[in-house]
C-alpha cells in the first residue's frame, strides 16, 4: 500500500532528518522532490502545489528555527499536512433512529457489491445486525451476487423481483424494520460513467429511503481519475464521505491523497484487501505515519485484539513477562499474525520496520510449512524445545516429509523470536532475521 510514494517521501525527506540547521536551499530542494513524488503518485497537480507550499511556509518558519532538532520538524510537519490533506476529520458513520440507512453509490467496476457486504460485516462486528438491500438491478447478476455475498457472511439480503430500484429499496427498508435490523445497507446501480439516468434513479432512491450516509465508492488504484469522478458525482448527488477499494493494491496514493482536498469529502472507510473482513475505517494521521515509514501502532493493537481471544492474550502477556516461549506459543503467535492479515502488511505496522524489510523474505506459504512441523512434534517436545535433539530432529522432519535442514532453521527462528519476545518484555525495539521461520 502506496509503497513507492512511501520511498521516494522518505528519500526526499532523508537529508532533512538528521540536521541540526535548515536554510531555504535544503528545504527547496526537499520540496522539489516531495513534489515530484506527489505527481508521481498521480496526486492532483494544484493539490501537489498548494501541499509543498505550505510545507515549505512552516519548514521555513519559527517553529522550526526554535527546535532544537530542525530536520525531524520538518518531517512532523509534513506529517501533519499529509493528515490534513487527507481529511483529519472523524471517519465515524452516523447512526439514528433505526433502521439507520447507508446508501452506497459509484460506477460499475468500482467494487460497490463487495463493499457493501465487508461495510455489513464490519457493522456487525461492532455489536450492529445490519442488513443488505438489492437495489441494483442494471447490472446482470449483481442481485445474485450480493445474495451469495451475505450468505457467505450470513447477513440478510432483501431482494424484490422488479425493475423499479425505488420498489425495491422500499421494500428492503420494510422487511429490514419488521425483521429488526438497526442498519439498512442499500447496494445501488452504477454505469460505465456517470450520466443523468443514474442520478435520477440515485436521487429517487434516496428520497424514498432517507439516507443518514451516502457514501460514493470509488477504485483506488484509478488514481486521478477516481477523483475525476467523485468531483462528477458531486456536481449532480450530495454525499457524506467516500469509500476507497483496492487501497492494497494502490502503490501510488493519488485517489486518496487527492479526493478530499478536491471534493471536500473525507474518505470513510478503505478496503485494504480480497477477503470480506478487509474492510477498515480510514484514519488520516495513521496512513501519514504509515507513508513515512512510522508504522501504525494503533491498527497493528486493533489487529491483535481482533485476532486473539481474551484468555489467550492474558497468557501471551504472562509468558511474555516470564520470558517463556515454547513451540506452542510458537504455533499459536503464528496463527494470530495469519489472523492479522498479510504478514508483509502486519509487519509494516510495526514503528521502525520499514528499513528492516527492506530485503527481508516474506513467504506466506512459510506459516503452512512451520505450522506442520510444529505438528509433528509431541506435546512435551512442543512444550520443552530444549529436549528436541537430532535424533527427535530427524523424526520431526521424516513426519513432515520434509529436511533435517528446514527444522534446524524452525529452531533457530523461535530461538530468535524468544529473543525478540524478551526485547518486547522490556519495551524494546526488536530487531528481526534476514527469514521468518523455514524456507
Amino acid at each position: 500500500m502506496f509503497d513507492t510514494l512511501s520511498d521516494r517521501l522518505q528519500g526526499a525527506l532523508g537529508d532533512l532528518r538528521g540536521r541540526g540547521r535548515l536554510d531555504e536551499e535544503a528545504v527547496s530542494k526537499a520540496m522539489r522532490e516531495v513534489r515530484l513524488a506527489l505527481l508521481e503518485a498521480d496526486v492532483n497537480f494544484e493539490v501537489a502545489k498548494d501541499f509543498t507550499a505550505r510545507v515549505k511556509e512552516r519548514a521555513l518558519g519559527q517553529e522550526v528555527a526554535k527546535s532544537l532538532t530542525p530536520g525531524q520538524q520538518v518531517v512532523k510537519i509534513v506529517h501533519e499536512e499529509l493528515t490534513s490533506l487527507m481529511g483529519s476529520g472523524d471517519s465515524r458513520l452516523a447512526f439514528g433512529r433505526p433502521p439507520s440507512v447507508i446508501l452506497l453509490a459509484g460506477l460499475q467496476g468500482s467494487g460497490k457489491t463487495t463493499a457493501a457486504a465487508k461495510l455489513a460485516l464490519l457493522l456487525r462486528r461492532e455489536g450492529k445486525h445490519p442488513a443488505l438491500v438489492a437495489c441494483d438491478l442494471q447490472r446482470p447478476a449483481a442481485v445474485e451476487q450480493l445474495v451469495q455475498l451475505g450468505k457467505q457472511i450470513q447477513i440478510p439480503v432483501f431482494t424484490l423481483d422488479t425493475k423499479d430500484a425505488v420498489a425495491a429499496a422500499r421494500h428492503g427498508l420494510d422487511e429490514a424494520r419488521e425483521d429488526g435490523r438497526d442498519v439498512v445497507i442499500l447496494d445501488t446501480a452504477g454505469r460505465l460513467h456517470v450520466d443523468q439516468e443514474l442520478m435520477d434513479e440515485l436521487a429517487r432512491v434516496g428520497e424514498a429511503t432517507k439516507p443518514l450516509n451516502v457514501l460514493l465508492v470509488l477504485d483506488a488504484m484509478t488514481g486521478q481519475e477516481a477523483v475525476n469522478v467523485a468531483v462528477a458525482f458531486q456536481e449532480r448527488v450530495a454525499f457524506d464521505g467516500i469509500v476507497l477499494t483496492k487501497l492494497d493494491g494502490d502503490a501510488r496514493g493519488g485517489a486518496a491523497l487527492s479526493v478530499k482536498a478536491v471534493t471536500g469529502r473525507p474518505v470513510k472507510l478503505a478496503s485494504v484487501g480480497e477477503k470480506l473482513d478487509q474492510l477498515e475505517y480510514f484514519h488520516p494521521d495513521r496512513m501519514a505515519s504509515r507513508i513515512l515509514g512510522m508504522g501504525d501502532v494503533l491498527t497493528l493493537i486493533e489487529k491483535a485484539e481482533a485476532a486473539v481471544e481474551v484468555d489467550e492474550q492474558e497468557e501471551m502477556e504472562r509468558r511474555l513477562r516470564a520470558g517463556e516461549f515454547t513451540f506452542d506459543d510458537f504455533l499459536a503467535s503464528y496463527r494470530m499474525v495469519r489472523r492479522m492479515g498479510p504478514l508483509q502488511g502486519v509487519l509494516k505496522l510495526v514503528p521502525g520496520l520499514g528499513k528492516q524489510l527492506q530485503g527481508l523474505d516474506v513467504d506466506e506459504r512459510q506459516l503452512s510449512r512451520v505450522e506442520a512441523i510444529v505438528l509433528s512434534m509431541t506435546p512435551q517436545e512442543r512444550r520443552m524445545p530444549h529436549i528436541i535433539s537430532t535424533p527427535r530432529r530427524r523424526r520431526i522432519a521424516a513426519g513432515r516429509g520434509t529436511t533435517l535442514e528446514e527444522v534446524n532453521k524452525l529452531m533457530a527462528s523461535r530461538k530468535q523470536m524468544a529473543k525478540m519476545m524478551k526485547q518486547m518484555g522490556k519495551g524494546k525495539l526488536p530487531t528481526f532475521p534476514g527469514q521468518l521461520g523455514p524456507g
